[in-house]
């Protein structure tokens, strides 16, 4: 059985993406593993094991151009519309809050934020599925 362990972004600043994780998401600074030409910092918070990964590649200065593959990344949260009045707060400009159904029944309460780079982080309410 596979086991999933990280997921990895490119980010142009690695000051600026590793800020913005920390405040957002509690996410902290596990390793970073300088290379030619290239740096790897794994991101984590106690909550759980799985890491993000950003990649950092010397000398970039143009950002990355995201395509129309990348989906979103997404965390769960006990209370989301205290999440969305947090980073509010923090001037993170999260996305409104909205609810999702599904055959007449609450699915669903959530939003959007995006981190410097422009990767789409979608911020759940816990329950159901989303655990």
């Amino acid at each position: 059985m596979a086991k999933t362990i990280h997921s990895m972004i490119r980010v142009l600043d690695e000051a600026r993406s590793v800020a913005f994780y920390g405040e957002a998401f509690g996410l902290e600074v596990a390793d970073r593993y300088p290379f030619e030409g290239f740096t790897l910092v794994y991101l984590r918070n106690d909550e759980e094991p799985f890491e993000l990964e950003l990649t950092v590649n010397t000398g970039r200065d143009a950002p990355y151009n995201l395509g129309d593959g990348y989906g979103h990344l997404a965390v769960s949260v006990d209370d989301v519309d205290a999440e969305h009045a947090r980073l509010e707060k923090a001037g993170l400009n999260p996305g409104a809050v909205k609810t999702m159904e599904r055959d007449g029944a609450p699915f669903a309460r959530f939003f959007f934020i995006a981190d410097p780079d422009g990767y789409k982080i979608e911020v759940l309410q816990r329950g159901g599925r989303f655990v």
